[in-house]
């Protein structure tokens, strides 16, 4: 039997309320005649008033603002009415206009979005636990704030990172959104802009780092078994010194993944597995080049080594296979100084003296790659030399500059094609609109994570996985793979479009709990009977049907 409730109860809660969809029923169980118009709306007649004020808004920026007000009052039709608009709207409620957000995230601030933890607090973490509302939780995406896309230490304002993340896994991966938590961990910032604005809303303080760092999320981590001990967790945007010591700490311990590691390599090779397949090559292959060894660059190398590893190549050829190109040019065996997470991919080169700096044109020039990624941050980077001095040696050059915001981008897809007589393949981290080469369009792909993580989280809560493995990421890359427009088509997209990435991430979450299963890491139930059990679409149901 449900109680009655006061009209502003159910009125601002954005998980059941309705607006002026509320039924008449409904309006005389909770006294909202009066509250509300007359008139009992459709959701699709919500739908279409709401996306006439969004047409109205005239920046991204207000767009972003308007789409993230509606979320707070109404879910249900937020989700709807952003799957309807899905190609347009994508880039406001994610990259690049989050970065915006997420930029000037103290001055936009309006409400709540999630979970602030601040290292000041952390005497009361326990407590603030216990009054969080939600009994149960399926995903938490976690970010510190210190690597936010490719813009830097954003401190508190990395929250928005874990809005957008999460968002995205209902939005494709049908992830009920009461069950989803996005949580900062504010251990300060060493951004000195932040440090000095008298408006920044999180702690003034300079990072916290070696034994209090590691205490402060030990504790965290704890506080979250307790309360949900079946959760998956996503590690977002932490920076390189961090990112992999937590993720190889806890990954056996609480279920989760670093997704600029291990999504990021995910989809990368799902590019890579469509785009040999269009050139008649195999992934053994290719000659890659990664330009950038930070967290996303060593994991996508990494990733590569395993996805080869398992295809039956040797380690010591899928090595020599992959070339890491960062600030000091090509990490070789000639450097004296080489970080750990590098070692295993410095290249022996006999025509390079002892601690030469080789640059990217010159690695170009020596190595001949077919395959060129971009993870750098650096903008323009992939310049006309570097571009052309590949395509002189490939004959579809595999180029995918990966770095966002726009801003962070290593070239613009448009300067690619002109630059390889419109033979390369590419794929961008940030979304660009269609290109024109000798007059016909050309569809640009997104390189976006959320091609892999939804369909990944999905599958994870709906076998109740005990943990993510790396197979399990092979195999949600070979399905999107699958699915790649390139294979039926030469001038066809990397990445299909987004309107079909919900059926996809389905068809990614079956994946991903056979291959769990196969490892003995997922319960032992029908993997489609599973995913459309858990799947939740934006629908307005009777109160009764709860």
């Amino acid at each position: 039997m449900i109680q009655k409730e006061k009209p502003w109860k159910i009125l601002s809660d954005p998980f059941r309320n309705k607006g002026s969809a509320f039924t008449e029923k409904e309006r005389d169980r909770y006294h909202l005649h009066g509250k509300l118009p007359y008139h009992v709306s459709t959701l699709e007649e919500q739908v279409q008033r709401r996306y006439l004020n969004f047409k109205a808004q005239t920046t991204d920026l207000a767009k972003h603002l308007f789409l993230s007000a509606l979320k707070h009052r109404n879910e249900i039709l937020f989700y709807k009415l952003v799957s309807d608009h899905i190609t347009e709207m994508l880039p406001l409620i994610y990259t690049p206009t989050i970065g915006d957000y997420s930029v000037h995230f103290s001055y936009l601030y309006t409400e709540p979005q999630g979970l602030y933890l601040a290292y000041p607090h952390r005497d009361r973490m326990e407590e603030i636990f216990s009054h969080i509302d939600q009994k149960e939780i399926d995903v938490i995406v976690v970010t510190d704030g210190q690597r936010i896309l490719g813009l830097g230490d954003l401190g508190t304002g990395g929250i928005a990172i874990s809005v957008g993340k999460l968002t995205l896994y209902t939005l494709f991966g049908g992830i009920r959104p009461g069950r989803t938590l996005p949580i900062v961990l504010d251990v300060g910032t060493d951004n000195p802009l932040l440090l000095n604005d008298p408006l920044y809303l999180g702690w003034r303080h300079t990072r916290i780092r070696g034994k209090d760092y590691d205490a402060f999320v030990d504790q965290f981590i704890q506080n979250v078994l307790k309360k949900y001990p079946h959760v998956l967790l996503q590690w977002e945007d932490f920076g390189k010194e961090h990112a992999r010591p937590l993720l190889e700490k806890y990954r056996k311990k609480i279920c989760s993944f670093n997704d600029d590691m291990q999504g990021t390599a995910s989809v990368v090779l799902a590019a890579l597995y469509a785009a040999t397949r269009a050139n008649r090559t195999q992934l053994h292959e290719q000659k890659i080049v990664v330009f950038g060894g930070g967290t996303a660059g060593i994991g996508i190398c990494e990733h590569l080594v395993g996805a080869l590893l398992t295809a039956g190549v040797s380690k010591e050829q899928a090595l020599k296979s992959i070339y890491i190109v960062d600030v000091e040019g090509l990490v070789h065996t000639g450097l004296t100084h080489i970080p750990p997470h590098q070692r295993p991919f410095a290249c022996t080169l006999q025509e390079i003296p002892p601690n030469q700096k080789v640059s990217l044109l010159q690695t170009i020039q020596t190595i001949h790659p077919t395959v060129l990624i971009g993870v750098s941050a650096q903008y323009n980077a992939f310049n006309e030399e570097v571009v052309s001095t590949m395509a002189r040696f490939t004959e579809r050059p595999i180029i995918l500059p990966l770095s966002n915001p726009m801003s962070k981008s290593e070239a613009h897809p448009n300067d690619i094609l002109k630059w390889t007589q419109g033979k390369a393949i590419i794929a961008t981290g940030s979304p660009f609109t269609d290109v024109s080469y000798q007059g016909r369009p050309v569809s640009i792909a997104q390189c976006n994570n959320v091609f892999i993580y939804p369909g990944m989280g999905l599958g994870v809560v709906a076998c109740k996985a005990k943990e993510v493995s790396e197979k399990m990421f092979y195999r949600a890359a070979e399905v999107l793979s699958a699915h790649s427009p390139l294979l039926n088509s030469p001038t066809g997209p990397l990445f299909p479009p987004f309107e079909r990435l919900r059926e996809i991430s389905r068809e990614i979450a079956i994946g991903v709990i056979e291959a769990a299963q196969e490892e003995g890491l997922a319960i032992k139930k029908d993997p489609q009977a599973l995913v459309d059990a858990t799947i939740w679409t934006p629908s307005y149901a009777q109160e009764d049907e709860r």
